[in-house]
């Protein structure tokens, strides 16, 4: 069956020259055929212009579409795949036109993976891992409260004054300042107009402990039911977030401030400005590591005091193997794509896997990946 990856952007190429390389039928999509050519024209002839309808015309039943294209460009393939009779693999988030797409891709026993890169995608295997273990544990306990808490980071491996560099447009991460979000602190649902007004401080269980900047990213409830927390389990916290440098607060006052005035056409002007300055000024060099830090931790406490807590904790950054971002993103979308083609994925729109053979082998390979991540337990 053909692989038809579709992007070969920044994040792409791990995962790409990984199937390639492992012997898969792969072919490569791409709206400049110059720069797939360069990413790996040494493994592959097979380089098309991205073009839906030509994508289309040679589409068979059974084979999978791997969209790392901007996320506008999800939903067409997806429903390309639908009316071809093909999977679909994405690392991006399921919006609510993927989602649905569900029923009819279950009718025909498609699978639609999305949310299987980095955040979201790594966070959630080990997510499924922790609650799956303590679910097992003797200390499970419908009495018990429990704090869940998932922080990600790209973040400089040597910082900078500015506290963060820039490995593709600073204007997507500048538009997510502007986002809202929703997440449970203190039993109660917590709502947050800006990152700005909610950040605060964590220290990470990494070999040599390192305190970061943290704030609430999107709306995280949903995920309480994603990751199979019982309806009765009590939930104190509950926060799926992002992870900054220490000093990124104050190192970006000023954008925050300006952001917060920013309103209509000229304010969309205005930060397409700004983006342009940042990545002149604090954009990777060539010989520039980046670093990804995410921990994941789950805590359950009765009558104030822990009596089950463990982190996942991984810290990675770039090599001679390329960055930590793309290998981290690109190489969990490649695992999803040979679980479709062995059958292991159910059928509907669904994100990373939780069955636990799966969850095993996906983190098994992200080890690889990284050059620390474990298991913490913190009782």
């Amino acid at each position: 069956m053909t692989i038809h990856w579709c992007g070969t952007g920044l994040s792409a190429i791990p995962g790409l020259r990984r199937l390639i390389g492992a012997g898969h039928d792969v072919t490569v999509w791409n709206r400049s055929t110059e720069k797939a050519q360069a990413a790996v024209g040494d493994l592959t002839d097979k380089i098309n212009a991205f073009d839906k309808d030509a994508l289309g015309a040679v589409l068979a039943p059974g084979e999978v579409v791997v969209s790392m294209l901007p996320g506008d460009w999800h939903v067409p393939l997806a429903t390309l795949c639908l009316e071809r009779g093909a999977h679909f693999v994405s690392s991006s988030y399921i919006a609510p036109e993927m989602r649905a797409l569900d029923g009819a891709a279950r009718d025909k026993g498609l699978c639609f993976v999305n949310e299987i890169g980095l955040d979201p995608g790594i966070d959630h295997l080990m997510a499924h891992h922790l609650v799956a273990d303590y679910r097992a544990s003797g200390a499970c306990d419908a009495a018990n409260d429990l704090s869940f808490l998932s922080y990600c980071g790209g973040i400089p491996k040597h910082p900078n004054p500015f506290r963060y560099k820039f490995s593709w447009s600073p204007l997507g991460v500048l538009k997510a300042l502007r986002s809202p979000s929703r997440s449970i602190r203190e039993y109660s649902e917590l709502n947050v107009a800006r990152p700005w007004d909610a950040i605060s401080s964590y220290a990470a269980p990494l070999p040599t402990p390192e305190t970061f900047e943290v704030y609430p990213n999107r709306d995280s409830i949903p995920f309480i039911a994603d990751y199979r927390f019982d309806p009765d389990w009590r939930v104190r916290d509950f926060v799926r977030g992002t992870l900054r440098l220490n000093g990124w607060s104050e190192a970006w006052k000023d954008v925050f401030a300006e952001i917060e005035t920013l309103t209509g056409p000229a304010g969309e002007a205005r930060l397409k400005e700004m983006s342009d300055r940042f990545w002149q000024e604090n954009a990777y060099a060539e010989d520039d590591p980046d670093r990804v830090v995410l921990c994941v931790d789950l805590k359950a406490e009765r009558d104030g005091k822990p009596v089950w807590h463990k982190t996942w904790v991984m810290d990675a950054w770039g090599d001679a193997r390329g960055t930590a971002m793309a290998r981290l993103v690109s190489v969990p979308v490649s695992l999803a794509v040979e679980s479709v083609l062995n059958r292991e994925i159910p059928a509907g729109v669904t994100a990373a896997p939780h069955d636990p053979k799966l969850v095993a082998r996906y983190l098994s390979e992200v080890d690889r990946l990284a050059q620390h991540m474990q298991v913490v337990d913190r009782l």
